[in-house]
């Protein structure tokens, strides 16, 4: 439910309809809109249902939310979020861009790599130091070696680092050196990771699993936004199909559907939708045309020499490219305001 306050509302007002929520064992939360407050309701409503919100001095009306993702719904959050990350504004209408090795293999490898992907313009390194992998036998990552060379590529280029944390242990220690902790696809319904994250106090992006539906995806947002954490962004990184050409399926539909349910920024990996790097230059475009808020690829100074998903790591000529067209891409966006959410 969310409680729509009148524009002229005072402070008293909200406070006294915070006070009413909380004394029926609920957390509210405020959010501010550009005429009016609205207080959000968290919680069991049926504990606030003989509560006379609408008599009270400064309230317009009730509304109640039908999403099972409360805090992720656009229904609760009218205005599209815009998540901070360490100076970096990912949803502001400006794609970000987030690339690098699937997997930090040594300190050379990575520093390369970094120095492309900030002289081609990216905002966020990204590299495995922790590497949930489909065999037990392939390359794991280097953990806490990595996360250290990837605090050291921080240092040397500016640029902001997203890596993934597979476990609930794990969570701690990966903070401390990352600005932004990625929840992978193989994760995404790892409940207790999810709360975990949702208390770590960094940024999140979340990955959308392997087989899940949208619904499913908001709801394990949801898990995260519980635990007081609202720094949350979706991911759009293909979906299992019966189509064997590529890795996975692409759903670019999903990013029109995310804007329309959740307000929370959606960004799009063509690099894992695909599996193929030549499909991810037009599948990049077409994230973005979709509005997508930005895009994760993969980027390996030798793709042939990759420890892990060579196949689909752009080399750095390709990148360069790709960063071209899309920042054509996006300025095209912005100036004929073709999709305005």
């Amino acid at each position: 439910m969310v409680i729509i306050m009148n524009p002229d509302a005072n402070r008293e007002n909200i406070e006294n309809v915070i006070a009413a929520i909380e004394a029926n064992g609920l957390s509210a939360k405020v959010m501010e809109g550009s005429t009016q407050k609205i207080v959000g309701v968290i919680g069991d409503k049926t504990r606030i249902a003989s509560v006379p919100f609408d008599a009270m001095d400064g309230v317009e009306s009730t509304v109640s939310i039908s999403k099972s993702y409360k805090l992720a719904s656009r229904e609760f959050h009218p205005a599209s979020s815009i998540i901070n990350v360490d100076g970096v504004n990912i949803g502001d209408g400006t794609p970000v861009v987030m690339a690098g090795p699937c997997a930090v293999e040594s300190k050379e490898q990575l520093f390369e790599a970094a120095d492309i992907v900030k002289a081609a313009g990216a905002q966020f390194l990204r590299g495995g130091a922790y590497k949930p992998r489909t065999s037990p036998y392939s390359f794991q990552g280097l953990e806490e070696t990595g996360l250290k060379y990837l605090a050291k590529a921080k240092e040397r280029t500016g640029l902001k680092i997203v890596t993934e944390v597979t476990v609930v242990e794990a969570v701690e220690l990966v903070a401390q050196y990352a600005d932004m902790l990625q929840v992978g696809a193989r994760n995404m319904q790892n409940f207790g990771l999810l709360k975990e994250v949702g208390k770590c106090g960094k940024p999140v992006l979340l990955k959308r699993g392997l087989a899940a539906t949208i619904d499913e995806w908001l709801n394990a947002a949801e898990y995260i936004m519980s635990e007081g954490n609202a720094d949350v962004v979706l991911c759009e990184r293909g979906i299992r199909t019966y189509e064997t050409y590529t890795r996975n399926t692409l759903d670019l539909s999903a990013v029109a559907a995310v804007k329309h349910l959740s307000h929370l920024p959606i960004i799009v990996d063509p690099s894992h939708g695909t599996g193929k790097w030549r499909m991810v230059k037009p599948m990049a475009l077409a994230a973005i045309a979709a509005g997508a808020d930005g895009l994760m690829t993969e980027m390996h100074p030798n793709p042939a020499k990759a420890l892990s998903d060579g196949p689909q790591s752009l080399t750095p000529e390709h990148f360069r490219d790709i960063m071209n067209c899309v920042n054509k891409m996006a300025k095209f966006m912005r100036e004929e305001n073709i999709i305005n959410w």
